[in-house]
């Protein structure tokens, strides 16, 4: 790819009680890109976001940050280092206002001190970027309300928030679109495509909508048995005879 990527892996393994779960997987992803991940049930994929995210440790091969090897990081660390993550399940405090979800995330970013007469600008500050995060995603007007009294689709908004507020650099998307009604997900696609373009974040995102995945992508992994099958632009994908035999023999 020439220039560092700002994500990679290499030969990543993850063996759990003898079964191996992820399989010597060697992936670079550039800055700004978006790659979509792909797989059938028990590919391994969201075990590779916990891999990059540091709730898995590996039992082989490296993981590297914008050159810098964060293998064995603490996910704290990780995110700190700028590496921002959702779940397949909704992560939010749910009897925490909309407003202070985001704030929390927020505070990671700005940072604290135990200086009083710092302290009131540091949450200003937090609380500003709250903010702006939520308008970014359209939930302005709910700030005040209960984090738990959100439709779905607007907990994955929160969320997307969450991470903005946070500023990663590389933002780890699991299933965005799982339980989202048809109606929202033009709207959600939308976001995450302006999170990558107009943010110009990095974005690898797990997703079983293939019209979602080819809508976004730049380039798409796809995963089978723990192992990396292939990894190219959305048309070669599709067009992989190899990785339609992985889908049960189904055309993508």
């Amino acid at each position: 790819m020439g220039a560092t990527p700002i994500l990679a892996t290499r030969s990543l393994g993850l063996d759990i009680g003898g079964a191996t779960i992820v399989a010597d997987v060697s992936l670079e992803v550039r800055e700004g890109e978006f790659l979509g991940i792909i797989g059938p049930n028990g590919a391994g994929k969201t075990s590779l976001f916990n891999l990059l995210s540091g709730i898995y440790r590996p039992t082989s091969g490296t993981i590297e940050l914008d050159g810098r090897e964060i293998t064995r990081e603490r996910p704290f660390r990780r995110t700190r280092l700028g590496l921002g993550r959702t779940f397949q399940v909704s992560n939010v405090f749910p009897l925490l206002p909309v407003l202070e979800n985001v704030r929390l995330a927020a505070e990671a970013r700005v940072g604290g001190t135990l200086r009083v007469w710092r302290r009131a600008a540091w949450m200003r500050e937090a609380v500003e970027r709250a903010r702006w995060a939520l308008d970014r995603v359209g939930l302005g007007d709910r700030s005040e309300a209960s984090a738990g009294q959100l439709a779905h689709g607007e907990k994955r908004k929160l969320e997307v928030a969450m991470l903005l507020a946070a500023d990663p650099r590389v933002i780890l998307l699991d299933e965005p679109m799982a339980g989202v009604s048809a109606a929202d997900v033009p709207g959600l696609v939308e976001l995450v495509r302006s999170v990558n373009r107009d943010g110009g974040k990095t974005v690898l995102m797990v997703e079983h909508h293939m019209d979602v995945v080819t809508g976004l992508a730049e380039r798409i992994a796809v995963m089978h048995h723990g192992a990396l099958l292939a990894c190219d632009v959305p048309e070669a994908i599709m067009r992989n005879t190899t990785v339609q035999a992985a889908y049960l023999g189904e055309e993508l």
